[in-house]
């Protein structure tokens, strides 16, 4: 029997009970319930668009896809969006699914903060995308239904969402704050690191060897 929530359903999957577990086991509670929000979230956009993406590939790209703002998982300094894709990237491969479909998944973790792209690409990227926008910043909030949102809400309480989950992206972030250059994190560690310097584009255009 599937596990439903709001009428949506999660997949019967190894990949998604190991998934699950993982998730729930190396991050915290405030990332756990917001990457299953996301997950909801994003079932309610596909059925907006009349897209389906393959709930497998969505679920686990939701569970992921702020993974690396915990913990880095890999041994060089960059964005914490490729460090949460290259983890589920080697967790699907690992589990013998074909590397398309693990590299859609790594492109929905490692795009899921950049503006104005995945939403047009594969239904996987893009709902994953529009799942993020409506938890964080309640984009289209107002055209999903109130009561699959409140059966969601229950299930996987926000709590003090805005305020830890600022927080929590600051902690994950202040010590590699050169990965935030040119993306929206960089504007979390401008209001909340005291004496952070973010370099912008025209300072790099102007600072560059080339002499016109």
């Amino acid at each position: 029997m599937p596990e439903l929530i709001a009428g949506l359903a999660v997949p019967e999957t190894v990949a998604v009970a190991e998934a699950t577990t993982h998730l729930r086991e190396t991050t915290s509670p405030l990332i756990y319930h917001h990457s299953r929000r996301v997950f909801f979230f994003s079932l309610m956009h596909a059925r907006e668009l009349g897209v389906a993406p393959d709930p497998e590939l969505l679920y686990v790209a939701a569970m992921f896809h702020d993974s690396g703002l915990l913990t880095p998982f890999s041994d060089v300094e960059q964005r914490f969006e490729v460090d949460g894709a290259d983890h589920a990237r080697k967790f699907l491969l690992d589990r013998g699914f074909p590397a398309a479909a693990a590299d859609t998944v790594w492109t929905a973790i490692a795009l899921h903060t950049t503006p104005g792209i995945p939403d047009r690409m594969a239904p996987e990227i893009a709902t994953t995308y529009l799942g993020v926008l409506t938890d964080v910043l309640g984009f289209g909030l107002e055209r999903l239904d109130p009561d699959q949102v409140t059966e969601i809400l229950a299930a996987h309480p926000r709590g003090d969402f805005k305020n830890e989950f600022l927080r929590a992206t600051v902690d994950g972030l202040r010590n590699r704050p050169d990965t935030t250059n040119g993306t929206v994190n960089s504007d979390v560690l401008a209001h909340f690191v005291p004496g952070h310097q973010r370099t912008t584009t025209v300072e790099r255009i102007v600072g560059s060897p080339w002499p016109s």
